[in-house]
């Protein structure tokens, strides 16, 4: 059993950077897949970016050219490098691993975007 906790959350100004960490209590290594993924209020989680084991990256098209996701597997570590920030990314963002039978989710950190 893995645990995902993620830092870095916080209250933002719009046009703000905040970097997320979601650091692993085991090896990430095995992880096909890291992810982030978020939640605002009365809304479903959707998917962020997400970076496989070979570095291949995906993005939500909101967020292409603003977010940068990334993986440390040495530090068993993923980044969310978020930058330009908007109101409306405000949300509860989540981690997850994704792995062969295994599929992992951090309990969340909350993001803020507001003057």
């Amino acid at each position: 059993q893995v645990q995902l906790v993620e830092t870095g959350g916080g209250l933002v100004q719009p046009g703000g950077s905040l970097r997320l960490s979601c650091a692993a209590s085991g090896s990430i290594a095995g992880f096909n897949l890291v992810g982030w993924y978020r939640q605002a209020p009365g809304k479903q989680r959707e998917l962020v970016a997400t970076i496989t084991s070979g570095g291949f990256t995906n993005y939500k098209a909101s967020v292409k050219g603003r977010f940068t996701i990334s993986r440390d597997n040495a530090k068993n570590t993923a980044y969310l490098q978020m930058n330009s920030l908007k109101p409306e990314d405000t949300a509860v963002y989540y981690c997850r691993g994704v792995g062969p039978g295994s599929n992992y989710w951090g309990q969340g950190t909350q993001v803020t975007v507001s003057s």
